[in-house]
């Protein structure tokens, strides 16, 4: 694992690093994976936006756990909702946390964990886009 300041970081290839691939990589989330109502608010310098059902359903595939849901304020306004995951051992994860503006909130009370949805949804497109996108790229990568 290489170091910087001599602490471990992830590789810059990481596809689970937020900060590097995956959630804020475009080659991975585009509008083509983006939730239909969040295309036009969606664009390359904020990849995130409205991708984490897709992105919290590929998670689950990967790694079991949790879904989680929240619900998400503008204001005092309920907008919608917020899909992350909760791994083994109660560790969250969510890799489009960074998609919502100063005046977007998750909550209050956090989440709740909900069954993953049976059967068609409405998302199926870009879950199987961003699915197969993530997928393709862990082939390729060489096992340690």
């Amino acid at each position: 694992m290489r170091t910087v300041g001599g602490l471990p970081q992830a590789a810059p290839h990481d596809p689970l690093v937020p900060d590097r691939r995956g959630a804020r990589d475009p080659s991975f989330l585009g509008s083509d994976t983006c939730a239909p109502e969040d295309i036009p608010a969606w664009h390359p310098g904020n990849p995130a936006r409205g991708q984490c059902g897709t992105t919290a359903l590929v998670l689950n595939d990967l790694f079991g756990g949790d879904l989680m849901r929240g619900d998400v304020h503008r204001g005092s306004e309920w907008v919608d909702y917020h899909w992350w995951n909760r791994l083994g051992g109660g560790v969250e994860l969510d890799l489009t946390r960074g998609q919502f503006a100063s005046n977007e909130l998750v909550g209050p009370g956090g989440g709740e964990p909900v069954s993953r949805p049976d059967g068609k949804t409405r998302l199926d497109t870009e879950y199987e886009t961003f699915r197969k996108r993530v997928l393709t790229y862990l082939e390729c990568q060489p096992t340690q």
